[in-house]
């Protein structure tokens, strides 16, 4: 017996891995983030199988769960939205899941900051301007370590991609437009890849009006950086003059 923590992806049921499809319709029993996790993806789970909605349940009653299918012998899903390493709460899981001598494995998923991207048809790095991705949030029930605060984070200049933080939107661009300036470009994209995907585009000057406007207030990816501007310097990759160990320079 053994719990597999399966990433659920952003929400379209077609961006599950084949392999995350596959345990999810021979599953026998299913823990779920019931208040992240798409439907239709839950509904891949059997009729016949035992679910267990995770989002009015505690530590304590999700690990009895595992314990009482491990006397059974039967295999436990835990469904995470995304990816289960990021802000996923597996790690607590697992510490549990030790202390019992439960074996478990993971099955990574599309994260939404990747579905975001996706939604707006561009690239998250850029030549010249962006060659990293930060991803991180802003403090709240769970406070950000020393020195991984926004505004150092901000430091970078990196493309942002700012989790579980769009409550904050009026703070967030207020912090960055320091570092970024004010013109800088910033997307939020509600539910990601979900029917009713919703994507708000402006500067750090505006934004924050633009969201309260459209009503977003959680479930949202930021997206922040000269990276999704879409004039600059282009990628040497597929120049002409460019020679690698499969290409030839050509002139």
């Amino acid at each position: 017996m053994k719990v597999i923590f399966v990433g659920a992806g952003p929400g379209d049921p077609e961006l599950l891995t084949v392999k995350a499809a596959r345990l999810l319709q021979n599953c026998a029993c299913c823990i779920y983030a019931g208040s992240l996790v798409s439907p239709e993806v839950v509904g891949l789970v059997p009729a016949t199988a035992e679910k267990h909605d995770s989002a009015a349940m505690t530590l304590e009653e999700t690990t009895a769960v595992c314990r009482r299918a491990q006397e059974r012998g039967i295999d436990v899903i835990r469904l995470h939205t995304g990816d289960p390493s990021i802000y996923g709460a597996i790690r607590e899981q697992m510490i549990e899941l030790d202390k019992l001598g439960i074996a478990y494995e993971v099955v990574p998923g599309v994260s939404s900051f990747q579905a975001a991207a996706a939604a707006l048809k561009t690239e998250l790095t850029a030549p010249e301007v962006s060659q990293a991705i930060v991803l991180t949030r802003t403090g709240g029930r769970t406070p950000m370590p020393a020195g991984q605060e926004l505004e150092r984070m901000a430091q970078t200049r990196a493309t942002l991609c700012i989790f579980l933080s769009v409550h904050n939107i009026a703070a967030v661009a207020q912090t960055l437009a320091a570092q970024y300036g004010a013109d800088c470009p910033i997307a939020v994209v509600y539910r990601a890849s979900w029917p009713d995907q919703q994507i708000v585009q402006g500067t750090l000057a505006g934004i924050a009006a633009q969201v309260t406007q459209a009503g977003i207030g959680k479930t949202a990816m930021i997206v922040v950086g000269r990276a999704l501007e879409r004039h600059g310097a282009v990628s040497r990759l597929y120049a002409a003059e460019f020679s690698h160990g499969y290409r030839k320079a050509t002139s």
